[in-house]
């Protein structure tokens, strides 16, 4: 299981398109269908503007008083003019509901044979899980940083069930026309079959706390006889060829999201900073003490609310089954080198 944290001092939308003024790519079965609707709802509203606007002004500048003597017209009603009126805009309104309620339950109604990917929400990452592998995957970007890669293949319907751990969270894909809240204690879901290969971006859009913005994804559109591939290569995560068990550990550290509430150096975040930690003698809740070692670093990943540092709250939560020896080893090694 791993996600990640983007710090905010890096955070940034990658472009999707050349100009601000262009709609989004069409990258999903969904987004050609629902731009024609935001588009002719935009043009309808404009015209209906200038219509309603321009009749105003004109009507001021006609009907304005130029004299005591001027007089009201004696007409009261046009009723051709008021059927029109009301009609007219209730024709666009009903063409509008009708668009609108195809899209909704095509959206509603995922294809039988979609694959199922779980992608579960919490303070401030999404953990996704593909059929078979327990593990979620990773991909680098914004400068570098580890951030959770969404892996679909394209032209095959893939079904997001989704779940949320602690508030209320929101899944944006903006380039697939698709956004979900995910509420806690219940399953949400959505489903998209991507058309265009490429990298876009994943945005959690309901304010979940004050690291919400941080809370990042990729989606990796791939072709389908790649998928497999894509899929074991980003739910791998292991130590590569010629790299230090410090960097791996670094690796570790991001992409098990450990970042989101501890920082490299000895500034507090969340928790406590990793700045100088090892060897350091620390007062717990309970009164006592302990100077943090390999077995205090293990037992606090693995049972974080067995000694909690005083001055901070039990809330971290366990990561036992989702970080392997290797990966532990690695972690440690890696707190070690931040002084």
């Amino acid at each position: 299981m791993i996600a990640t944290f983007i710090p905010p001092e890096k955070l940034g939308t990658p472009s999707m398109s050349d100009s601000p003024w262009e709609l989004l790519p069409t990258a999903s079965n969904h987004a050609a269908s629902l731009d024609w609707l935001y588009l002719a709802l935009t043009i309808v509203c404009g015209i209906s503007f200038v219509l309603v606007i321009g009749a105003m002004f004109y009507f001021m500048w006609k009907y304005k008083k130029r004299s005591d003597e001027d007089r009201t017209s004696p007409l009261t009603h046009n009723g051709r003019l008021e059927f029109a009126w009301s009609a007219i805009p209730a024709v666009f309104l009903m063409l509008f509901f009708i668009q609108g309620e195809i899209d909704f339950v095509k959206l509603s109604a995922p294809p039988a044979d979609a694959i199922d990917i779980s992608i579960t929400a919490e303070k401030w990452k999404w953990t996704i899980e593909y059929p078979g592998r327990s593990a979620a995957s990773t991909t680098e970007v914004l400068d570098g940083e580890i951030a959770p890669l969404l892996v679909v293949p394209k032209g095959q319907p893939v079904r997001l069930l989704m779940s949320s751990k602690d508030v209320i969270h929101s899944l944006y894909i903006p380039a697939f026309r698709v956004k979900k809240d995910v509420v806690p204690g219940r399953y949400a879901f959505v489903w998209f079959t991507a058309i265009e290969e490429g990298t876009f971006p994943l945005f959690c859009t309901e304010y979940c706390g004050d690291e919400h913005s941080s809370m990042l994804a990729v989606v990796k559109v791939v072709p389908p006889e790649d998928y497999e591939a894509e899929v074991r290569a980003a739910t791998t995560l292991e130590q590569g060829a010629g790299e230090t068990i410090e960097a791996f550990g670094e690796k570790v550290y991001k992409a098990m999201a450990c970042n989101s509430c501890h920082n490299p150096d000895a500034s507090v975040k969340v928790g406590p900073g990793f700045g100088g930690l090892f060897g350091k003698t620390e007062s717990m809740t309970d009164g006592s003490s302990l100077t943090v070692d390999e077995n205090y670093l293990r037992e606090s990943i693995y049972q974080p609310n067995a000694k909690v540092v005083a001055g901070f709250t039990p809330q971290m939560p366990s990561f036992a089954g989702q970080i392997n020896d290797e990966q532990m080893n690695a972690l440690i090694a890696y707190i070690k080198s931040l002084k």
